[in-house]
């Protein structure tokens, strides 16, 4: 038996009727229909469904259909529903849940989730999103006239990058960049694939990156100002794309107009958005005292911020901006301090303003562990999937002579077997559930990560990356500049600014596998909404299908050269290969690194 004749179920409508559900939420009160795939040679006797109802565990049993597969169906009761299947051989049992089949009793946490609150936007599930670092992209005609602010160390665009964390230069050295930069390059974020643009703050602050805001009432006019951003607004807008805000909600810079006043008038509103404690001494993020972290609990300071139309978040998805959605930074540590958690509200709070302004907002929030526990309800549609994505695919295509320097461990990425890494795809999977897995952002770098490029060494091998980014459930979210191959051994020196004036250096082949691969990506339903099954898996190859009623589409990544891999489908139709020397049909022996994309 292979891989394909497993038990199997996933969250997509291949698996799951709705029967009148919202998109892919059920209703609460109704019923939603399951299938369990196996094969008819699989001698089962029995199957169950096992779900809880307010928190008690209750069993619906299946019937097997002809083709082998088991059908059932459970009651939506709760909003966020938890199920398994119970596969009865005999005297033999065996769970499937998220993570796979278990022959031992495991606890809930990977069991399926349905949850009966609205799913991410359309368009942004099926979209690619192009992250943008304002300063280091590209300047316009208008930057040669802005004058540098005194916190700043000016850099010439070609200038080395400051990089190290105990070089004070290092958040200071401004490079320029601005808003009508970014208008006058969408025909290359065009030309990428991306519909999606998110740029990192352009809110003003003493800092390169802006993370320290000094006030949310309008763009920095190092940028451009207002008026910049409103056409770049209205710029991707005409093409019919999609444009997100980087936010933070956990804390201000320490310039910041509501932080001045708060220090200098402690009977002020604003000293209750910040944790002062008697000898006047604040919180900040990790200990940067730059960064002073607001109180969550202050009705004041989530109506500035968070709640209504008329807070930060509101604003900007108003006209002129109508920014379409948020990224929230440090959306794992907003409203937690010690005792004190109120994230999820936050996280309500802010999708409950932005979708009463705009019906179809997306709300993402960064988070670099696991977000399992934030995810399930109303808040943040999805998060940035480092833990479900970006490690796994870094720990299976790392050079271990990479110079790279891992992002947010002491330690060096790991390079392990496929059979460990798709463990550790299903066990995320599973835990966080097949929704938040697909509304959630597939991540290869970003300005916090060294570039993928650095990490795996070689442009054969970044290619495979970007094939399994473009091809397994999520989001895709592209960092400006991996598309030509550019480098950085860590977040700050992924930062370097785009080579615009020197096309020379570009790596044509791998913009053209990113162009080839949103291509493939947008002309396949399959790859945006289809199911996830594995097909087969060893050290160096892995092979998954996409399966979706209007056809499925089966991927093939290889590492590393190797034997064919006997695969059932003669007759497969080649969608794309990552290289010229790839095999045209499933499974062919391979002599290098490659992804191939094939409608089966």
């Amino acid at each position: 038996m292979t891989l394909l004749d497993d038990p199997h179920h996933d969250g997509s409508a291949t698996y799951v009727d709705l029967r009148g559900g919202e998109g892919d939420a059920p209703v609460l009160g109704s019923r939603v229909g399951l299938r369990m795939a196996s094969s008819p040679q699989d001698p089962i006797d029995q199957v169950w469904i096992r779900t809880t109802y307010d928190a008690e565990p209750t069993y619906h049993r299946c019937t097997r259909e002809e083709d082998g597969s088991w059908t059932g169906s459970i009651p939506v009761h709760n909003p966020v529903t938890h199920y398994r299947f119970l596969i009865v051989r005999g005297a033999a049992q065996e769970w499937l849940n998220g993570a796979g089949l278990v022959d031992r009793d495991v606890p809930d946490a990977y069991d399926f989730k349905l949850s009966a609150h609205r799913s991410a936007p359309e368009w942004a599930r099926h979209g690619v999103v192009y992250q943008i670092f304002p300063d280091r992209f590209a300047r316009s005609e208008a930057a040669d006239h802005q004058p540098t602010p005194p916190w700043a160390v000016p850099a010439q665009w070609d200038d080395e990058v400051y990089f190290e964390s105990d070089d004070p230069r290092t958040p200071l050295q401004l490079f320029g960049g601005d808003l009508d930069g970014i208008t006058d390059h969408l025909d290359h974020v065009a030309e990428v694939g991306a519909d999606i643009v998110y740029t990192t703050p352009i809110f003003p602050g003493e800092s390169n990156h802006r993370y320290n805001a000094s006030t949310f009432t309008g763009a920095d006019p190092l940028l451009g100002g207002d008026e910049a951003y409103e056409r770049l607004g209205k710029a991707v807008h005409a093409r019919g794309w999609r444009i997100l805000g980087d936010l933070t909600t956990n804390h201000t810079g320490d310039t910041h107009e509501w932080f001045r006043t708060a220090v200098a008038d402690p009977g002020s509103p604003e000293r209750g958005y910040y944790y002062f404690d008697d000898r006047g001494y604040y919180e900040c993020w990790m200990g940067h005292r730059t960064l002073p972290k607001v109180n969550h609990g202050d009705p004041a300071l989530r109506s500035a911020m968070v709640e209504g139309p008329d807070s930060v978040v509101g604003r900007w998805l108003q006209q002129p901006f109508d920014l379409d959605g948020w990224r929230i930074d440090v959306a794992n540590m907003t409203g937690r301090l010690g005792a004190v958690d109120d994230a999820h509200e936050v996280a309500r709070a802010v999708r409950r303003t932005a979708e009463a302004l705009r019906e179809d907002a997306w709300v993402i929030g960064e988070h670099n562990h696991d977000a399992t526990a934030d995810v399930a309800g109303d808040g943040w549609h999805g998060v940035m999937n480092y833990s479900g994505f970006s490690w796994p695919v870094w720990s299976w295509l790392v050079d271990p002579a990479s110079p790279a320097r891992p992002f947010g461990r002491p330690v060096s990425v790991p390079r392990r077997p496929g059979p460990a890494v798709v463990a550790t795809l299903r066990e995320w999977q599973g835990t966080l559930g097949w929704r938040a897995t697909a509304n959630s952002w597939n991540i290869l770098g970003s300005h916090d990560s060294p570039r993928i490029r650095t990490l795996v060494g070689s442009a054969g091998v970044h290619r495979v990356a970007a094939g399994l980014q473009l091809t397994m459930p999520g989001v895709p979210m592209i960092f400006a500049g991996d598309e030509i191959g550019l480098e950085g051994v860590l977040g700050e020196d992924a930062r370097r600014p785009m080579p615009w004036h020197r096309r020379s250096e570009w790596d044509d082949a791998t913009l053209a596998t990113y162009s080839a691969l949103t291509a493939v990506r947008r002309e396949q339903p399959a790859l945006r909404e289809g199911g996830l099954r594995w097909v087969h898996v060893d050290d160096d190859t892995l092979c998954y299908l996409r399966e979706h009623e209007a056809g499925s589409v089966l991927v093939t990544a290889r590492r590393a050269g190797g034997p064919a891999v006997e695969l059932p489908w003669d007759d497969a139709t080649l969608l794309l290969s990552t290289e010229p020397y790839g095999p045209t049909v499933p499974g062919a022996a391979s002599g290098g690194p490659v992804v191939t994309v094939h409608a089966v």
